[in-house]
C-alpha cells in the first residue's frame, strides 16, 4: 500500500513539473510575439504614442514637399537627418506616384523610403498626399486630374472650376479610399512586425480658399438641406462640452436644433465654413476607414492656421482647425487627433488653442528657425505633447540645425523622465511670450512659486535674440529637474510653513538610459551663493535642484 501511494505522489509530482515547463514554454512563446502594432494610450490627462509597447516621444523633422519623392535624391539627406539626433521623420507619400495608371499600383518608393530609414534607424510618418494637399489637389494622379466629368472640381460663383477636388463627389472618394486601403495594406505587410511605420497624416491642410464653400449645384443643394441630423445630435449631446469658440457661433442663432445651415447657424461665410468642415470630415473618414480596416494605425489630420484677422475663404478654411474641433470630431471619428502646422508668431497661444477638449498635441509641421528647440521643449513641458516637427528638416540654415540637435540631444536624454511624467500635473515648459516676453514669469509647481527670467539681447543689439526655454520636472514636493537654455530661476515659497525657499543643491549632469549621472555641484558663484538656478545661454544644460525653507 505505502508503494502505490509513493508512485502515486511521484506520478503527481512529475504531472505538476510537466506542466510547469509546458507553462514556461508557453510564455516563451507568447514572449516571442510581435509587440503590439503602434497605438495610443492615456496616462492620467496626456495622450501618449505608444511603440513597441513603450511610450514614444516623437523628435522629428518633416521633409520638404517634393524631396521624398526620389530615392536617388533622398540617399545623401538620411545621414543629415540621423545626424539632427531626430528618432522619426515626417515623409510625403504621394497618391500620384503610388497609383500613375488607375488599378495598378506602385510601392517602390514607399519600400525604399521604410528600408532606408531602418538602416538610420529612423521612424516614419508617411503624409498621404492624395485628394489634397494645402487645400489644392496637386498630388492627384493625372487621371484623375483631367476627367473633370467624372471626378468633378470644386466651384467659385462664376461656376468656374478649382483646382480642389469637389468633397462631393463620390468618384473622388472611392478612388482615393481604394488608393488609401491598398497603401495601408501594403504597410501591413512589409511593416507591420517592425513598426517603422508608427503614424500616419490623412491628407494635407484640408480647406476651401479663395471662396468660403464649394458653389457647385450639389453643394448648393446640400446647403439648402437641413443639417444632418448626426451632426445636430452631437452638439446636443455635448452642448456642455463644446469648443467656446464653436458654441458661441451656434449659441448666435439660438441653440436651433434643426433646420438648414442658414437656419441653425445664421447667414454669413462662418456658416460656409461649418457646413464644408463637415462635408470635409466625413470625406476624410470615410478615407481613413478602409485604411484602418487594413492596418489601424493611430491617424491625424492637420490644419493650416488662421492669418488674424483673416475671414473664411482667405485662409484655408473649413479644415482641420481648433474652432471646428467639434465639428470634425462628429463628422470624422476615425481621426485620432487634429494637429496644427504653425508657421505665424504666438507659438504657445496656438498649443493652447489646441490642446484642449481632449485633443492631445502633435505639432507635423513649423516655420524651421532656431526658436525650434525652445518651442519643442516647452510643447513637451507645457502640453504633454506626442510629438513636434519642424518643416523642410533637410534644408536648415546652420543657426537653425545646431540649435535643434543640441535641444534634441538634451530631450532624447530626458524622454523616459517626460513620459512618465506626462499627464500628471507635475511639469511645465518655459518659454517667453508676447513682445515684453512677460519678465519674470510666474508659475507654481509643487510647494514653490517659480519666478522665470529669460536671457535676450540688449536694447539695440546688431545680434539676434538669444534662444532662451525649456521645461521643468518637480521630482518631489522640494526637488525639481530643469531643462534648457538662457534662464534663471528665483524660488518662493507656496504653501503654509518656513516662509523663504532656499537653495539646497545644484547639480548639473546628464541621463543615461534614463538614470541620473551627476556632475559638477554648483552651490557657489554659479547660483548666485544660493540666490538662483541658472542655466546659461548657447547650449542646452539639465540639472536637478533641492530646496529647503527656513525662517
Amino acid at each position: 500500500m505505502k508503494i502505490k501511494v509513493l508512485r502515486l505522489k511521484q506520478r503527481v509530482v512529475t504531472c505538476v513539473i510537466a506542466c510547469a515547463i509546458l507553462l514556461t514554454c508557453l510564455g516563451s512563446i507568447r514572449g516571442a510575439q510581435p509587440s503590439k502594432l503602434p497605438h495610443l494610450r492615456k496616462q492620467g490627462t496626456a495622450t501618449q504614442l505608444i511603440v513597441d509597447d513603450k511610450p514614444f516621444l516623437v523628435l522629428a523633422g518633416e521633409l520638404g514637399n517634393s524631396t521624398s519623392s526620389n530615392l536617388d535624391f533622398m540617399r545623401p539627406v538620411w545621414p543629415r537627418l540621423a545626424a539632427l539626433n531626430l528618432n522619426t521623420v515626417l515623409v510625403p507619400v504621394y497618391w500620384e506616384l503610388i497609383e500613375p495608371t488607375e488599378g495598378k499600383l506602385d510601392f517602390t518608393l514607399v519600400d525604399g523610403l521604410i528600408q532606408e530609414a531602418r538602416k538610420h534607424n529612423l521612424r516614419l510618418v508617411p503624409l498621404w498626399f492624395a485628394s489634397w494637399k494645402n487645400s489644392m489637389s496637386c498630388y492627384a494622379p493625372a487621371w484623375v486630374k483631367t476627367n473633370q466629368q467624372r471626378f468633378p472640381r470644386s466651384q467659385d460663383k462664376a461656376g468656374k472650376g478649382l483646382e480642389i477636388l469637389s468633397p462631393f463627389g463620390k468618384e473622388n472618394l472611392d478612388a482615393d479610399a481604394r488608393a488609401f486601403a491598398a497603401f495601408m495594406r501594403h504597410l501591413r505587410e512589409v511593416d507591420a512586425d517592425n513598426h517603422t511605420v508608427i503614424m500616419v497624416q490623412v491628407e494635407n491642410e484640408i480647406g476651401m480658399i479663395p471662396d468660403s464653400r464649394d458653389r457647385s449645384a450639389v453643394a448648393d443643394k446640400l446647403f439648402n438641406q437641413p443639417v444632418p441630423i448626426e451632426l445636430m445630435n452631437y452638439l446636443e449631446e455635448h452642448k456642455n462640452r463644446l469648443i467656446p469658440e464653436f458654441w458661441a457661433a451656434w449659441s448666435a442663432n439660438g441653440f436651433k436644433t434643426r433646420g438648414t445651415w442658414e437656419e441653425v447657424f445664421g447667414k454669413g461665410p462662418g456658416t460656409d465654413e461649418i457646413f464644408m468642415a463637415w462635408h470635409f470630415a466625413r470625406y476624410v473618414n470615410q478615407v481613413i476607414e478602409p485604411g484602418k480596416a487594413e492596418y489601424p494605425l493611430p491617424m491625424f489630420v492637420n490644419a493650416a492656421l488662421i492669418r488674424p484677422g483673416y475671414q473664411p475663404g482667405q485662409y484655408p478654411s473649413a479644415g482641420p482647425l481648433f474652432h471646428l474641433i467639434d465639428v470634425w470630431r462628429a463628422g470624422a471619428p476615425k481621426v485620432d487627433f487634429l494637429a496644427p502646422d504653425v508657421y505665424f508668431s504666438s507659438f504657445a497661444e496656438w498649443c493652447r488653442k489646441f490642446h484642449r477638449s481632449g485633443n492631445p498635441l502633435f505639432v507635423p509641421e513649423i516655420a524651421p528657425a532656431p526658436l525650434n528647440s525652445v518651442q519643442a521643449f516647452y510643447a513637451f513641458g507645457q502640453h504633454d505633447a506626442i510629438g513636434f516637427s519642424p518643416f523642410s528638416i533637410e534644408s536648415l540654415d546652420e543657426a537653425t540645425s545646431n540649435s535643434l540637435t543640441d535641444g534634441y540631444g538634451a530631450l532624447a536624454q530626458l524622454a523616459p523622465l517626460i513620459l512618465e511624467y506626462q499627464g500628471k500635473g507635475l511639469m511645465a515648459g518655459l518659454l517667453p511670450e508676447g513682445p515684453e516676453q512677460r519678465q519674470p514669469q510666474q508659475l507654481r509647481l509643487g510647494d514653490y512659486v517659480l519666478n522665470v527670467t529669460y536671457d535676450r539681447a540688449a536694447q539695440g543689439a546688431q545680434t539676434p535674440a538669444l534662444i532662451s526655454g525649456g521645461l521643468v520636472i518637480a521630482l518631489g514636493s522640494d526637488e525639481f529637474v530643469f531643462a534648457g537654455t538662457g534662464l534663471t530661476v528665483t524660488f518662493e515659497a507656496n504653501t503654509p510653513g518656513a516662509p523663504i525657499a532656499g537653495i539646497l543643491s545644484v547639480q548639473e549632469g546628464k541621463y543615461v538610459n534614463g538614470q541620473w549621472v551627476g556632475g559638477r555641484w554648483l552651490n557657489g558663484d554659479q547660483t548666485n551663493q544660493g540666490r538662483h538656478l541658472r542655466l546659461g545661454s548657447g547650449t542646452f544644460g539639465i540639472q536637478r535642484i533641492k530646496l529647503y525653507r527656513y525662517r
